[in-house]
């Protein structure tokens, strides 16, 4: 019996902010966490918003299939700009097969770090 993919299409994740700096050996950072629980390879589209200028558009990624994939956003890069840190960002990923994503974020810009990991909020086909 095969493997049937589970989640969704469509993505959005409002709160984006990649920690400037980092204390200690952690290196404050985000991520895209994706689960592809199908067969099939997904194919993601992301796109970065910003508040106060163009979106990054035509960003790609692939998830093999029944694998997961952290994707940190410090990495996105289109048309030779990425994401700078300490600006505010919102992401939508579009995949051609059902995900399931979850976003983490590590601030470790002071002794006690933190770690936040929300899951995205889907959106229906």
């Amino acid at each position: 019996m095969g493997v049937q993919a589970k989640g969704h299409r469509f993505w959005v994740i409002p709160d984006g902010y990649i920690p400037p700096d980092s204390r200690g050996e952690l290196v404050s950072h985000e991520s895209i966490c994706v689960l592809n629980c199908g067969e099939a390879a997904a194919k993601l589209g992301i796109t970065v918003y910003y508040e106060d200028r163009e979106p990054l558009e035509g960003i790609e990624a692939i998830v093999e299939g029944r694998r997961s994939k952290h994707i940190r956003t410090s990495s996105l890069e289109s048309g030779g700009e990425k994401i700078p840190a300490g600006v505010p960002y919102a992401l939508t990923v579009e995949s051609d097969v059902p995900v399931i994503i979850q976003y983490s974020r590590l601030d470790s810009t002071q002794p006690e770090l933190a770690l936040m990991s929300v899951m995205a909020h889907p959106v229906k086909d």
